[in-house]
């Protein structure tokens, strides 16, 4: 973890250390402050890297004093940006800078928001410079008197960036991003067989545990749509992100590959609200034609679907009867989603209200502005989705699974997966 402070206070950070040929997995503690004695700024950088790429997540913190515009700052040493979430990041050589979105440019005293970014390197992967966080309600800060520790790099089983076996306990709820990639590959032994925390009252409430490893039963079963191909989903043993088992979805590209996990749940006393929560780690970046991981009927639009998914890398809704998207296709209306960061759990949260018309979705706790419909039209946003007028849906299932309509393949995993008539957090 890389520490630094406004005012353009510079603290000397660690470099990671690369073993050729092998996936690294490195965290650096930077030095430790006084939280007491600092009234000002504070920006904390943490990366999950492997052969060739990395994932870096960035916490603001204010001070003592909100903040109402920010603005974060630093070099890296050759590494190259290829996409970016919950800030508008632009890269000139090897200077950065990531400047606040419009709705997580003010952070209340003393509380953090979070922005990520997912890049590659070759040769080396130095820790970046001359990181920085300037903006309203930044001054003040004093010096406090810092303490280093310097923990050694934890090498991964795997020589590749896909995924090792990996257990993380859910997080709490919170209002800022939390992308938290997990550091060492230590699977528990033994099943629990006890449902996910935090899941209050939710019908779906599964993290896989009492399923045998293989061919999904009891509360899921196999669904291929339209037509079977290449496609295969399997209870799997070996990554997870609590306890000892996942679902394991293996997508393949082009059409007519469809393969999904159905809930067998009675779905119908959920009403006209559906909040959902799972967590999902994937291989390959959101290709740029549309794809489908989360599929709804709809019975108020023929039986079609309503589909969460991805397009021009960045996620979507798309609503199979029209094709209409969410947010709009355009450069703007993708650049206010988010990726899907690969090879580290993601929460993915979102609500429909079938009463309402209006649909809502988080990624790590974060909201995602592209994907909030509320019922006034936004250019670039929700203007298509509701050129529909009067769209109101009414689900009747829930599956997770793949559909690819042209390019795009990809494998999947997903864990603790909540779905229920409130909100259930991360």
């Amino acid at each position: 973890m890389y520490v630094s402070r406004c005012q353009r206070r510079r603290l000397g950070v660690l470099a990671a250390a690369l073993a050729a040929g092998s996936a690294v997995v490195v965290a650096v503690v930077a030095p430790s402050l006084n939280a007491s004695a600092a009234t000002g700024c504070q920006v904390t950088y943490k990366v999950n890297e492997w052969s060739g790429g990395f994932v870096g997540t960035v916490d603001v913190t204010a001070g003592t004093s909100p903040v109402h515009g920010w603005t974060v700052t630093w070099n890296y040493g050759g590494q190259q940006i290829t996409s970016s979430w919950n800030a508008q990041v632009t890269q000139s050589g090897t200077a950065v800078t990531a400047t606040n979105m419009s709705y997580n440019a003010d952070i209340a005293a003393n509380a953090a928001t979070e922005f990520g970014v997912q890049g590659t390197w070759t040769g080396s992967d130095p820790a970046p410079t001359n990181l920085t966080v300037t903006g309203s309600g930044c001054a003040g800060t004093t010096t406090p008197t810092p303490t280093t520790q310097t923990p050694s790099p934890t090498r991964s089983p795997s020589a590749s960036p896909t995924p090792s076996p990996t257990r993380s306990p859910s997080a709490s709820p919170t209002t800022s991003p939390t992308t938290r990639p997990s550091m060492s590959p230590t699977p528990s032994t033994s099943p629990t067989g006890a449902p996910p925390g935090g899941c209050g009252s939710a019908v779906i409430c599964d993290g896989f545990e009492n399923q045998a490893a293989g061919t999904p039963s009891g509360d899921w079963t196999l669904n291929f749509p339209n037509c079977s191909g290449t496609g295969a989903a399997a209870i799997d043993t070996t990554t997870a992100h609590s306890g000892d088992k996942s679902l394991k979805v293996t997508g393949a590209a082009t059409y007519c590959n469809h393969v999904f996990v159905q809930s067998t749940k009675n779905l119908s006393g959920l009403g006209s609200v559906w909040f959902a929560r799972f967590y999902v780690r994937h291989t390959t970046a959101l290709p740029t034609q549309h794809i489908t991981f989360v599929a709804m009927r709809d019975a108020n639009d023929n039986n079609n679907d309503l589909r969460m998914g991805g397009q021009n890398g960045a996620l979507q809704w798309n609503r199979q009867s029209d094709d209409a998207t969410l947010p709009a296709q355009s450069p703007t209306g993708v650049a206010l989603s988010v990726p899907l960061p690969t090879n580290t759990w993601s929460c993915v949260e979102f609500m429909v209200n079938g009463s309402a018309g209006t649909m809502d979705t988080w990624v790590n706790g974060a909201q995602v502005a592209g994907l909030h419909e509320d019922g006034t039209p936004t250019a670039d946003v929700d203007q298509q989705w509701l050129s529909r007028t009067n769209w109101r849906p009414s689900l009747a299932d829930f599956r997770l699974g793949w559909e690819a309509y042209g390019d795009g393949a990809d494998t999947l995993w997903y864990d603790d997966v909540a779905l229920g008539s409130s909100r259930i957090g991360c």
